[in-house]
């Protein structure tokens, strides 16, 4: 697991053909991500284990499954401290 931001911690869970990956990440009360999270060159699909994640706009509690097209972007945040199931199915 490495500190991407303070507070924000990934784990790399598996490593696919053509890219496709899946990881962890646990982001603790009141942290977000450094500047605009882009979707490249594929779609990002999270699955929020934990918490109340927020993507910028409006929050996803616990249970929710959110699909980020290609080329999409958010800026991810969380009050409650979170923990997200990302899968990357294009790299």
């Amino acid at each position: 697991m490495r500190e991407v931001f303070p507070g924000i911690r990934l784990r790399p869970l598996w490593r696919g053909d053509g890219g496709a990956k899946a990881f962890v990440l646990e982001m603790d009360a009141n942290t977000g991500w450094e500047g605009v999270d882009v979707h490249e060159p594929g779609p990002e699909e999270v699955f929020v284990v934990s918490g109340v994640f927020n993507d910028g706009e409006r929050d996803y509690p616990a249970g929710s499954f959110i699909h980020a097209p290609a080329g999409s972007s958010h800026v991810p945040q969380t009050t409650t401290g979170c923990t997200l199931f990302l899968f990357y199915p294009e790299g």
